[in-house]
């Protein structure tokens, strides 16, 4: 009942027993760490301590050939690329072993890549930035290609080598290629969906409205309660991202599309709450907020002030837009 006077569809589920307990910094928000799991912080501390042994140790519960979002806490640690290689070596006899040492090596060379590329625009990176940029999205590649021949039923090699492909503009029909390998295995990923919206953006050479229709078709073929819906939020935001009108989204349609789009999907009682949900909510937060939907406040309400990174980063300072649409909300 409290629920639906508030505007939620079914009650916050008891938290999980490996639940990280909250650290709430200013204005009342925090970044979310490690997916805000116990288990997911030992696998991140593994890694950062280059301990391979602990880490496979850490991998059990976790299957990181269909979860990118654990598979995205190791793309974040510093260092991994300098030993990783060197345990993909070790377990070169073991298939499974190695193609995981491979699918992290190559998920975590292409954000290092963009670590060196930056977010500048094309024409403000130096020379110098683009040959590492490249160099570390080719090793990105062999190892990510590596990983999805020796597991084939695999999805997130496929997730990332979109990525890569973005970055060295390798041809359409390679980036068409993938994006089929990637839905082959999972037509309602969201992830690969994510991606393709990205690749679909004028910026790279898309038309405008592309994204946008893509993610609609794909949403209306989504389950009621289904992550898809996170699709079409995000096209609305890289929408705002690539016009010079920051009032873009402030139309009575699009908050309307975004109100039955986030009723449809992530405050759909058949929602479901895995590791990192608090991502869904953030896109759907920052649309919504960019759109002035009252539907916002449902949304920040949920999240009790767990702030992610993404897609908070396309504004100048991340937390602080974050807490102060929250404020406004």
């Amino acid at each position: 009942m409290l629920g639906r006077l508030f505007g939620r569809s079914a009650e916050r589920p008891a938290a999980h027993p490996q639940a990280l307990p909250p650290l709430k910094q200013k204005h009342g928000t925090y970044a979310l760490r490690a997916l805000g799991d116990a288990r997911v912080l030992a696998l991140v501390e593994a890694a950062d301590a280059g301990d391979w042994t602990a880490v496979k140790a850490a991998l059990a519960p976790f299957d990181l050939g269909h979860d990118q979002a654990v598979l995205g806490q190791l793309t974040d640690v510093d260092g991994v690329e300098e030993w990783i290689v060197r345990a993909a070596e070790e377990d070169k006899d073991d298939k499974e072993l190695r193609a995981t040492a491979l699918l992290i090596s190559g998920a975590r060379h292409v954000a290092w890549g963009w670590e060196a590329r930056t977010s500048a625009r094309a024409v403000d990176v130096g020379r110098e930035q683009w040959q590492t940029f490249y160099e570390r999205l080719r090793i990105a590649e062999e190892h990510l290609l590596g990983a999805a021949e020796l597991r084939p039923d695999w999805i997130t090699p496929w997730r990332h080598l979109l990525t890569s492909g973005r970055g060295m503009s390798v041809d359409d029909s390679v980036k068409e290629a993938r994006l089929a390998a990637g839905l082959r295995r999972d037509p309602l990923d969201l992830d690969i969906h994510l991606e393709w919206v990205s690749q679909l953006q004028p910026r790279w050479g898309g038309e405008p409205g592309q994204a946008l229709e893509f993610a609609r078709k794909a949403f209306a073929g989504a389950p009621d309660g289904h992550r898809l819906g996170c699709a079409v939020a995000m096209a609305r935001v890289e929408e705002w991202v690539e016009s010079d009108d920051h009032d873009c989204l402030q139309h009575p349609r699009i908050r309307t599309e975004l109100r039955e789009a986030a009723e449809r999907s992530i405050l759909h009682h058949a929602y479901e709450r895995r590791l990192g949900w608090q991502g869904d909510y953030n896109i759907f937060a920052m649309a919504l907020s960019l759109a002035g939907s009252s539907t916002a406040s449902n949304v920040f309400r949920e999240l009790e002030g767990v702030y992610t990174e993404w897609p908070w980063t396309f504004m100048a300072d991340p937390q602080k837009a974050y807490a102060r649409f929250r404020k406004a909300f």
